[in-house]
């Protein structure tokens, strides 16, 4: 099953991302195999990360998604303010993309 997570990161929190960032890309690269896909986002471009974007694929269930979105050590520290999880398909002409 795949499922998306779009973050929101608590305003001035920049300090706990640069200090939790080593440890937050070590997360995704043990998770690479369900993490499919991550990265920052922001307001416009070169501008400071305000969030990010997470696309993950193999998951058992809903319940695993949280978890792996709340062990992340950028959760953990409290850059996350929230977050929003949804199950995600492909529309049929992207069928044949691979993750």
């Amino acid at each position: 099953m795949r499922w998306i997570a779009i973050f929101t990161d608590k305003p001035g929190a920049l300090a706990i991302r640069e200090a939790q960032a080593e440890a937050h890309f070590d997360y995704l690269e043990k998770h690479r195999t369900q993490i499919r896909l991550a990265g920052g986002v922001r307001d416009e471009p070169g501008g400071p990360p305000d969030g990010g974007l997470w696309i993950m694929d193999n998951i058992a269930d809903r319940a695993e998604a949280v978890r792996l979105c709340e062990d992340d050590p950028f959760f953990v520290a409290g850059l996350r303010q929230s977050y929003v999880l949804k199950a995600w398909g492909f529309a049929p002409c992207y069928a044949d993309v691979a993750l």
